[in-house]
């Protein structure tokens, strides 16, 4: 799947704001957690309002190809 998307230029830092748009009630804290998991080198965070477990930018970019699920914090942008 990695010929269908490309990495991000910005990816690892911000999520696509349809994904994740900064007028979210929650961003700040989901975007802490995020940086949190990443600077501990964890692949995953619990999203504080779901309780969901929801990937990290880095995890996802160092697998190396987009999954097309729409992962919140999803490095790749889809190619037409």
């Amino acid at each position: 799947m990695a010929d269908q998307a490309k990495l991000r230029e910005d990816g690892v830092e911000l999520p696509l704001p349809r994904r994740l748009n900064s007028d979210h009630p929650r961003f700040e804290a989901i975007m802490t957690l995020h940086r949190e998991a990443v600077s501990r080198q964890r692949p995953t965070y619990r999203d504080p309002m779901s309780g969901y477990t929801v990937f990290t930018a880095k995890f996802l970019a160092d697998r190396d190809y987009c999954c097309v699920s729409g992962c919140r914090h999803c490095p790749y942008e889809q190619l037409p």
